[in-house]
């Protein structure tokens, strides 16, 4: 039975805009977000598919420390510890994914560790991990550039020397061009999502609404994503410690066309630890 959820969020139309609550992170990434967002989420082939991409692009070790910083339910680093990486930590906001992944990693018997806790103070100890990864479009949550620097000032603190970060992004050139103001998509035979976008120069916004056929609306919730330039994302990453940075755009792991919203297509960056 999905946790259901009631929230309103008023257009404001004389703006023209989709207000944002900026603490919107705190209550989305539920039960209801793992059905809304399944295709991407819950997909083992998928994932499977990034996590080749991982191992060959950043050349990760067996014997590597590893954190999947806003991880969610560690369906990366549960894929990783099946192929024997035995050194992964996974940190997430969401109690609910949290204890989702925790409960996978017991029931296979894999050594994947979970902590609930915020990205800009991780609660864990410096110069740790050999590689520091933020998987799936989980940078940029917030519109002030602060907290993001934070995000990375924090990946950094908790990098070895030479340890590398990976951020996996909106790509924004390919948001500007196919930009879609409305979509609709059939989650479960039960569920449909119907999503309201607006786009600034750097910034997108959603009011996504969940319906169910059985049970009428379960959410009406707005969330939002900031598009980084190029030489935005290096200007932070160099005040945050990290050089040698690297690009790659057009990233995606669905074989099938279509439209998986923001997972459809990202940008790759990569930095290593000063």
């Amino acid at each position: 039975m999905v946790h259901l959820v009631h929230k309103a969020h008023k257009i404001d139309a004389a703006m023209g805009t989709i207000p944002v609550d900026p603490l919107w992170w705190q209550t989305l990434f539920d039960e209801v977000y793992l059905i809304t967002d399944a295709r991407s989420v819950c997909n083992e082939e998928l994932t499977r598919r990034e996590v080749d991409f991982l191992v060959a692009y950043m050349r990760i070790g067996k014997s590597d420390s590893i954190l999947d910083l806003c991880g969610g339910h560690g369906r990366h680093s549960l894929e990783l510890a099946r192929r024997g990486y035995n050194s992964t930590t996974v940190l997430d906001y969401s109690g609910v994914l949290v204890q989702l992944g925790k409960a996978k990693a017991a029931a296979q018997r894999l050594p994947v560790s979970f902590v609930q806790g915020d990205a800009r103070s991780a609660g864990l100890a410096a110069e740790r991990f050999d590689f520091v990864l933020v998987m799936a479009n989980s940078f940029g949550y917030f519109q002030d550039d602060h907290d993001n620097l934070q995000i990375l000032r924090e990946a950094h603190r908790l990098c070895r020397p030479e340890g590398r970060l990976l951020l996996d992004l909106l790509d924004p050139g390919y948001v500007v061009e196919q930009f879609k103001p409305f979509s609709v998509h059939r989650a479960t035979e039960d569920i449909t999502v119907h999503r309201k976008r607006e786009l600034t120069d750097n910034l997108i916004r959603v009011r996504e609404t969940v319906v169910s056929r059985k049970e009428g609306r379960i959410r009406d919730s707005v969330y939002c994503e900031r598009l980084f330039k190029k030489d935005e994302l290096m200007s932070l990453l160099r005040q945050a410690g990290f050089d040698q940075v690297g690009f790659k755009s057009d990233f995606s792991s669905h074989i099938q066309p279509g439209d998986y919203g923001f997972m459809t297509r990202r940008l790759i960056v990569t930095a290593v630890r000063r």
